[in-house]
């Protein structure tokens, strides 16, 4: 007989592993544990009873099966030249078609022979089939034995045929065991009536279906349920939760999993979701009035905890996660089990928190196995990071591991030309890794949108390399590192003038924050240029760069300099800084500045130098710009030297206290010493700028 029809496919069939027998060795089978018996690990027990149940109808089918191939077995022994029987299509029909049991069941038969002498079939592999219909016999029969009633009926009978079963550890199968274990007369063959294995099977097979009945099941969106409430309230609910659900079901494209159940259980309703095929992988609703408890297994810490930030924006308030071992489970190794509660106020909120739970599960499937790829690229809190953000963008990790995963960043990194990348460079090394992160997220979203429109996977990796080199080009352009290094120079020259025109040297804590604010920006600087000499070491073509790069150093070394002098002066060496000396000061800062406003517009218009001029002569009128930018530093630097012996002459002539004399000539000094370092600077700007422009310098 059939099973009930639209039965909840929420709980797989355990999947079956055949030791390898020996001569002495007792064969066995180990089941995996089941996703039913990883949702009674959780305690919700309501749940199980159709899981249960659908597990039976399979070991039915089954037990079918090996009993036909024992028949079948004893004719070959009989009958050794008649050609043996193709089991083929009821091996498929039984669901094991592909299956390793496939090919074994099928040679069985041939290899069985009779023993001159003892009448008996011999099988080498009967042990194996004895254990298979001992263990899928105690599946069939464990829905209707949780039950007292069914206790009563099949309790004995199973109890009985399943110790005749396990007895079995040799080949020789006697004609008395063959027929008792497969004859299907409720009337004894010639003697008193008795019990068969067959007829155990056929007996609780009708007791199955009778159960079947009673547990008539629906679909509400997707979800198989029973039992709910009869006003249509947890319909609502599920519904809200299988529609947050479906919105993101298509992200793990063909993989399992995501299989929902639902069920009334007092004043709680269930919702169960097995995520994937992890038998350990399971999470339980609990939905009572305005609030929802979630408990939550994973044999993953890194897994479970990214869940965790994913509820957290729901509201989640979690308790602490506890490690778990469960016999049978997980082969007996430790997961991890915690659980989150939500409240809502009214029902429209509750509805919106089981719809965002329900989409967020479908990025735990093989989510550690995206983990480890990104690693190859990023840290390990960038790896998270990058799935973190495609689940916000509910674009996922799944198409990104379909359409190649690590080898469409390989082979993007490689196409970017010789020198761009090394043999074991990480994207965020050579990037840095926010700009790594970010390519990652879109090359994930890309593999994505690729998917839905199904194109070709060759599509995909075109679109990967030219993301990459447009990020390349805005990030590792000749220029990026020596910009970012110009615009701290500027910072520090801008708070340098303005401290000197608001008289910072006579405020002590107002001098040392700017001290303080200008050591900052030096080391941010220094960052940049072991950056760069980094990227030398690897790249010959960054060497230009990184000696650029040393000559701005010094001037941020200069100005940080001055900065700590004026916050020394602050404390209370300033007698005499007053008129002259305090404008001349003024006028060095600002003549400094100015230089640096001329470095940041030179390096801007470098980007741009050696492109072919349009019809409006932009890159003649770039090249002016430079041009006229350099000089100004030329010129500045010269109005420095003039400022500085002016500022001598005037704390020469205007302070007497020595320390205050000192001091205002360091702060001088350092102040020119900046122009300088501005100076030479700017010449190695000038040759990048012919060398792009194709001329000799």
């Amino acid at each position: 007989m059939a099973g009930p029809p639209h039965w909840p496919p929420t709980i797989r069939q355990p999947s079956i592993r055949l030791a390898p027998t020996g001569a002495r060795a007792r064969p066995f089978i180990a089941i995996a544990m089941e996703k039913s018996d990883a949702v009674a690990s959780l305690g919700q027990t309501s749940l199980l009873q159709p899981a249960r149940l659908r597990a039976a109808l399979r070991a039915n089918d089954r037990l079918k099966l090996y009993l036909t191939v024992l028949q079948v077995a004893a004719a070959q022994a009989a009958h050794p030249g008649r050609q043996a029987l193709d089991l083929r299509h009821e091996i498929a029909a039984a669901g094991l078609a592909g299956a390793d049991e496939a090919d074994w069941l099928q040679e069985l038969p041939a290899t069985a022979s009779r023993q001159d002498g003892d009448g008996a079939v011999h099988l080498p592999e009967l042990p194996r089939l004895a254990r298979s219909l001992h263990d899928d016999l105690l599946t069939m029969a464990r829905p209707l034995l949780d039950a007292a009633d069914g206790q009563a009926a099949f309790g004995q009978r199973v109890q009985h045929w399943a110790q005749r079963l396990e007895a079995i550890d040799g080949p020789a199968l006697d004609g008395g065991l063959l027929e008792s274990l497969t004859h299907g007369c409720r009337e004894g063959h010639g003697h008193a009536a008795s019990d068969s294995l067959h007829l155990t099977v056929m007996d609780l097979h009708k007791a199955l279906n009778q159960l079947a009945a009673r547990l008539a099941a629906e679909t509400v969106a997707g979800a198989h349920v029973w039992g709910l409430a009869a006003d249509g309230s947890d319909h609502a609910r599920v519904a809200a939760f299988m529609q947050g659900l479906n919105r993101t079901r298509a992200l793990k494209l063909d993989h399992p999993g995501l299989d929902t159940a639902a069920t009334r259980d007092g004043e709680r309703l269930l919702i169960q979701n097995d995520i994937g095929t992890n038998d350990a992988h399971v999470l339980v609703l609990q939905v009572q009035g305005l609030g929802i408890t979630l408990t939550y297994s994973d044999l993953h810490r890194q897994r479970f905890a990214f869940f965790q930030q994913l509820l957290a924006e729901l509201g989640a308030q979690w308790s602490s996660v506890q490690q778990r071992s469960t016999e049978g489970l997980n082969r007996g190794e430790a997961y991890h089990l915690g659980t989150s509660s939500f409240s809502a106020s009214d029902e429209a909120g509750l509805q919106q928190q089981l719809q965002g739970i329900g989409a967020r599960i479908v990025f735990l499937i093989d989510w550690n196995r995206a983990r480890k790829r990104l690693l190859a690229f990023v840290d390990a809190e960038g790896a998270v990071a990058v799935l973190r953000e495609a689940a916000r963008r509910e674009c996922g990790h799944m198409a990104w591991l379909q359409a190649g995963g690590e080898r469409l960043v390989w082979n993007a990194m490689s196409a970017q030309g010789e020198g761009r990348f090394r043999l074991g460079d990480r994207l965020d090394a050579v990037m840095g890794a926010e700009t790594a992160r970010d390519w990652l997220v879109d090359l994930l979203a890309l593999a994505w949108q690729a998917a839905q429109r199904q194109q070709p996977v060759a599509l995909v990796a075109d679109e990967a390399r030219w993301l990459l080199a447009q990020r390349l080009q805005g990030r590792l352009g000749q220029m990026a590192l020596l910009e970012e290094h110009a615009a701290l120079c500027h910072a520090l020259a801008q708070a340098l003038r303005d401290g000197l025109v608001h008289g910072v040297h006579r405020d002590t804590a107002a001098a040392a924050r700017l001290a303080a604010r200008a050591k900052t920006w030096e080391r941010e600087a220094d960052h940049l240029v072991m950056q760069a000499r980094a990227l030398a070491e690897r790249q010959p073509q960054w060497q230009p760069l990184a000696r650029l790069l040393e000559r701005s150093d010094d001037v941020a070394d200069a100005l940080e300099e001055a900065a700590f002098v004026l916050g020394v002066v602050a404390e209370g060496h300033h007698q005499g800084w007053a008129g002259p000396v305090l404008d001349e000061l003024q006028a060095l800062a600002a003549a400094v500045l100015g230089a640096t406003q001329d470095q940041v517009k030179a390096l801007a218009v470098l980007r741009s130098l050696g492109a072919p001029a349009g019809a409006d002569g932009a890159a003649a009128t770039d090249r002016d710009e430079f041009l006229a930018a350099s000089w100004r530093v030329l010129q500045a630097e010269r109005q420095c030297d003039t400022l500085l012996r002016s500022a001598r002459r005037s704390l020469a002539r205007e302070v007497s206290d020595a320390a205050s004399l000192q001091l205002g000539n360091e702060l001088a000094a350092a102040l020119e010493h900046a122009s300088d370092a501005l100076l030479a600077l700017v010449y190695g700007l000038r040759e990048q700028a012919f060398q792009r422009a194709g001329v000799a310098a």
